[in-house]
């Protein structure tokens, strides 16, 4: 049995609001949500957990990682939702929100939040886009996803939207580590979602203006494709969660929370 890390934060005195239940992207970890969103969200009186999937963070399985594809991760989400003790809204980064929609083909959720979001039709117009337009970035995305390293400045521009303190570049790309092949190759054709299986919880899309990686076209796209709400964050990159400006993606999930009284 996998063993799973599950990060939580919860809020003073009783919980007034629903649980949320974070999923990270890939080369990552739940410790990606736990520097600015999951006390954020406690101190506002949200339960706010993040799971590691397997092969990532404190979860086990790392050694068998290029084996997991995005239905493992989706059995994972599903095993930390049970461990809640009421059913949570689901919020999904990048191939997070990816395997949130991978776990609404067999379950329902209260609401659902991606951002920066693989679109249902997967990574290869992003990847094409990236390719011709930005190579040299293309190219280091590339080293990533073989399991070399990628270099700072490369994962500066492919996450953030401007200039980013060295020292916490140093702190994530000593935490950034490799993604499954299988799971890569899931997002890009084998594996997607299958939409018209799946529940339709009242959902929200936040693109950010200042993606390299997702650009709000798609993120537009898969809004549409998913009949959400679709919002553009001004002034952020693919890593809102850690972005400089990262309450300005807080403040937007926190407000279409209080708009449905959840």
């Amino acid at each position: 049995m996998i063993r799973l890390e599950v990060l939580s934060r919860e809020p003073r005195g009783a919980a007034a609001r629903v649980p949320l239940l974070f999923v990270h992207g890939a080369y990552v970890g739940a410790w990606c949500w736990d520097e600015h969103f999951l006390p954020w969200f406690a101190e506002r009186g949200f339960p706010a957990h993040a799971v590691s999937l397997r092969g990532h963070g404190a979860s086990s399985g790392r050694d068998r990682l290029h084996g997991f594809g995005l239905a493992d991760y989706a059995e994972d989400l599903s095993r930390a939702v049970r461990l809640l003790d009421r059913p949570p809204v689901l919020v999904g980064h990048s191939m997070g929100a990816l395997v949130v929609q991978k776990y609404l083909e067999t379950a329902p959720a209260p609401a659902a939040v991606h951002l920066c979001p693989v679109p249902p039709f997967g990574l290869l117009p992003s990847t094409f886009s990236l390719a011709f337009g930005r190579p040299a970035l293309f190219a280091e995305v590339n080293a990533l996803a073989s399991g070399r390293r990628a270099s700072r400045a490369a994962l500066a521009e492919a996450l953030f939207a401007g200039p980013v303190n060295g020292e916490r570049i140093e702190r994530y790309y000593d935490r950034m580590q490799a993604e499954s092949r299988r799971a890569l190759c899931d997002m890009s054709f084998w594996g997607l979602p299958q939409l018209w299986r799946a529940h339709r919880p009242d959902t929200l899309v936040l693109g950010a203006s200042r993606d390299a990686l997702i650009s709000p076209l798609m993120a537009q796209s898969a809004a549409t494709l998913l009949g959400a709400e679709y919002r553009l964050l001004e002034g952020l990159g693919h890593a809102a969660m850690l972005d400089t400006d990262w309450q300005l993606a807080a403040q937007e999930i926190l407000e279409w929370l209080d708009a449905r009284g959840l």
